[in-house]
């Protein structure tokens, strides 16, 4: 025979099983999942963030290979006609 007393001065928890009923299970589950919808949403809108900054870096670096480029040709057509084509 197993008997659970309760030692005097404990947790009452330790030995008493507690029940959890149908509403309080369905509400710790919807919690639990607005919980990691938040986490999720969180790390969304940091992904969302890091990828407009790698986006302008893109463009910036596009942007600097044009100018590159048109500079050279400008240089270029400049020495060919030193005196400004005229």
């Amino acid at each position: 025979m197993s008997d659970l007393r309760r030692p005097p001065g404990g947790s009452r928890f330790l030995y008493e099983p507690f029940d959890y009923g149908p509403a309080q299970v369905r509400e710790a589950h919807e919690k639990l999942l607005q919980m990691q919808f938040e986490g999720i949403d969180g790390r969304l809108t940091r992904i969302e963030l890091l990828m407009e900054r790698l986006e302008k870096r893109l463009w910036l670096t596009v942007y600097g290979v044009v100018a590159t480029i048109l500079a050279q040709a400008v240089s270029s057509l400049v020495t060919v006609a030193p005196n400004g084509g005229m």
